[in-house]
């Protein structure tokens, strides 16, 4: 099956109203799995999305902009718009009263520098269960730059393509388009085995993002590692980054606890136990202070380093 380019300019819109602070810049500037943060000198006011739908019935193109009335979007493809605002809400965190999060900087000095840091950060999500599933596949044990490209290629190839603010922007193919690729150069017909099981569980409804979300987050960890080539590792990471849970602590990534010792000024990078101890006034919001951390992290000490 070929992909199709939207080239006709959009024509529906809605508006989403952030409750508390949010930044559009700065989820555009997040890099992630197969998404690459643009630099600040790149960031021209335009965040691009290209994805399936929920439903997987079609995929579509958003334009979003941020201004006084909050984050503007444009909507190139089909599609229910209430479901597409639905999506975009979740994969920016914008379905979340934000304000709790601010009362964890109120009470971590830490986590309150970083929220100046990075004014206006959210986790930034994966447009949904099914498509982090078919990156977590696609990139185990390879170069996460060389994967990006072939997702890429994949999606020009298979999927969908939308011009977006003078820009170009493939959307991966929905599970029924994906099930009909029998090779593509860069994946093996192991791992390509393992894709079509991805998008078969989701034609199953076992990627359905309500369904995942209502049953929490250790239930629908276990539930992903069913599929093959999903494991303890990818599931959770799969259940928190696409189902937008917010108060799961990431014990396990070395990256975090660094951070975390140097931030804290602790005199050794803390252990799994130590850290659920510090992270306690992060709660409910652990996810997000994780995320913030590992973003903002880095720049507050570059900060501090160049003051000295």
């Amino acid at each position: 099956m070929s992909a199709t380019t939207e080239t006709a300019g959009p024509t529906r819109g809605f508006t989403i109203t952030p409750v508390g602070d949010f930044t559009l810049a700065e989820s555009a500037m997040f890099g992630f799995g197969q998404r690459d943060g643009v630099t600040t000198a790149q960031y021209d006011g335009v965040m691009r999305l290209a994805f399936c739908l929920d439903d997987f019935s079609s995929q579509v193109g958003v334009e979003l902009r941020q201004d006084e009335a909050g984050v503007q979007a444009l909507v190139h493809g089909p599609g229910d718009l209430t479901a597409i605002e639905r999506q975009v809400s979740r994969v920016l965190s914008l379905d979340h009263d934000a304000r709790g999060f601010a009362d964890v900087g109120n009470r971590d000095p830490v986590i309150r520098r970083l929220q100046a840091t990075a004014r206006g950060l959210r986790p930034p999500l994966f447009y949904s269960p099914y498509e982090a599933t078919v990156w977590s596949v696609l990139s185990a044990r390879r170069p996460g730059a060389q994967m990006a490209g072939i997702r890429t290629a994949l999606s020009e190839s298979h999927g969908a393509t939308f011009e977006l603010g003078e820009q170009t922007l493939a959307a991966l193919p929905t599970p029924a388009q994906l099930l009909t690729v029998n090779e593509f150069p860069g994946i093996d017909s192991g791992r390509l085995a393992r894709i079509h099981g991805v998008a078969q569980a989701a034609l199953e409804g076992l990627l359905d993002i309500g369904r995942l979300q209502s049953m929490g987050h250790e239930a629908a960890t276990a539930q992903l590692q069913a599929i093959k080539g999903i494991g303890p590792f990818y599931a959770s990471l799969i259940v928190t980054r696409a189902a937008g849970f917010t108060d799961v602590l990431a014990t396990n990534e070395p990256r975090l606890r660094q951070l975390v010792g140097e931030l804290y000024e602790l005199s050794t990078t803390p252990d799994a136990a130590e850290l659920e101890a510090i992270a306690e006034n992060w709660r409910p919001w652990r996810t997000w202070a994780g995320v913030l951390l590992r973003a903002a992290g880095p720049r507050a000490l570059d900060t501090a380093d160049n003051s000295r």
